[in-house]
């Protein structure tokens, strides 16, 4: 079976998170201390206690789920799906305290919230995507 094009297109979404992680994570074992500790707090969840390793790992996690979506794997469908809904749980918080001011903030992690419950709920309930996952 084809593999579907919006499977692609989440399974990029994780490569370009990948691509991020690690450049970060690169970037900081070349040059310990240039980057922010919060550049990318929202994806790692601890890289400002445990260095540029969270950034490598996590980044090395979201790639290898990528290429599970892309090789249509079914754990990487399950996977993404938790991933999805950890960062949504995450992502609670933040909207929380931008809700106050409704600044650009609000709208950019209210729109976050809304494409991993959209890619989420799509990896999980859709029938013809479970049936391509199913057929692998």
């Amino acid at each position: 079976m084809e593999r579907p094009a919006s499977v692609t297109v989440i399974a990029a979404l994780f490569f370009l998170v990948a691509t991020y992680l690690v450049t970060i994570g690169v970037a900081d074992f070349v040059s310990p201390g240039t980057l922010s500790m919060t550049r990318a707090a929202g994806i790692t969840y601890g890289r400002e206690l445990t260095g540029p390793q969270t950034a490598l790992s996590v980044g090395a996690g979201w790639a290898l789920v990528g290429w599970g979506l892309y090789r249509l794997r079914n754990w990487a469908r399950w996977c993404a799906i938790v991933i999805m809904v950890i960062g949504i749980a995450g992502s609670v918080p933040a909207v929380s305290a931008a809700a106050r001011d409704l600044t650009w903030r609000f709208w950019l992690y209210g729109v976050q919230i809304m494409v991993r419950v959209v890619i989420a709920w799509y990896l999980a309930a859709s029938p013809e995507l479970i049936e391509a996952f199913a057929r692998k």
